[in-house]
């Protein structure tokens, strides 16, 4: 893999239970709409063991709403969009990720910015997160750049580290493609259940499995 690598000491936002010392490569799997209410789930590779389930409004009958699941189906990240009519007007939706404690409270782990507006159509989307890690660079902490919906996009710190990467083809051939199962490779240290937070806000964003 091309790019900065960052150290594995642990970035946890959601848990440090998802932040691995190694590069951990993650496969995707979209499920129909028709037949489950979307979503998807991510496997781990080579055993095929479930990691997380990631629920749209499909399954929980409410747009703007993800919900991030861990193997078992215990609730790890709710990541809601904010409505209204000023966010209507606004250059960019906001999003907002709600990790859980032990009794259950939530509270907010990082913000996405989408662009929502023809001003803004070019603008990356942007993450920060609560408490901040970026040290006061701006206002954001990560940056999505690339196409998600080509699978084929990066998730970089604020110094243009990799943190993760969404890509269509990780040791596959290429007449086995498909664009309902992908792979994204998580860096060192890096929290695998922030990531697939912020690929729920992208999968959604793009009409894709968690979308209505």
């Amino acid at each position: 893999m091309a790019g900065s690598r960052l150290n594995a000491a642990p970035v946890a936002i959601v848990s440090k239970q998802y932040c691995s010392p190694e590069q951990v490569v993650l496969t995707v799997r979209q499920r129909p709409q028709t037949v489950t209410g979307g979503g998807f789930v991510v496997t781990e590779d080579p055993t095929q063991k479930v990691v997380f389930r990631v629920e749209g409004c499909g399954v929980l009958g409410s747009q703007g709403e993800l919900m991030v699941r861990d193997g078992d189906g215990a609730a790890l990240l709710l990541v809601r969009r904010k409505e209204g009519v000023v966010q209507a007007l606004s250059i960019n939706r906001k999003w907002k990720g709600y990790s859980f404690d032990y009794e259950g409270v939530k509270k907010v782990v990082f913000k996405l910015k989408e662009p929502n507006s023809c001003w803004a159509r070019n603008s990356a989307i942007r993450i920060s997160t609560e408490p901040r890690r970026s040290g006061g660079a701006g206002d954001w902490d990560f940056e999505v750049q690339g196409r998600f919906p080509d699978k084929c996009c990066t998730v970089v710190d604020h110094l243009g580290r990799i943190v993760a990467q969404v890509i269509l083809n990780y040791g596959v051939e290429k007449g086995m493609r498909s664009m309902d199962v992908y792979y994204v490779v998580v860096k060192p240290g890096v929290d695998q259940a922030f990531v697939f937070g912020v690929i729920a806000v992208l999968d959604n964003i793009y009409g894709e499995s968690t979308a209505c």
